[in-house]
């Protein structure tokens, strides 16, 4: 199951730990932005760049920008529009 904690209209969702276990929750993202109330900001952390997800949410319409924070971490940001 997807954990997603808000800050105002900012959706966070850290799926870091997750893809670190092998688990691939991209279904799971896709569903929640699909289903996002317009003007959320969708701030997704991984643990790599993710290319075949930057491409889905851009299938989907959506704007995405990636940003290195570390090594071994990256955000992904998509507004709601």
């Amino acid at each position: 199951m997807l954990e997603v904690t808000y800050n105002g209209n900012i959706a966070m969702i850290d799926v870091r730990e997750r893809i670190s276990r092998g688990e691939h929750p991209k279904a799971e993202i896709f569903e929640f932005v699909k289903n996002a109330d317009r003007g959320t900001i969708v701030e997704i952390h991984l643990p790599h760049a993710a290319p075949p997800l930057i491409a889905g949410l851009e299938s989907l319409g959506f704007n995405a920008v990636l940003n290195q924070l570390a090594p071994d971490h990256y955000r992904l940001m998509c507004v709601i529009i």
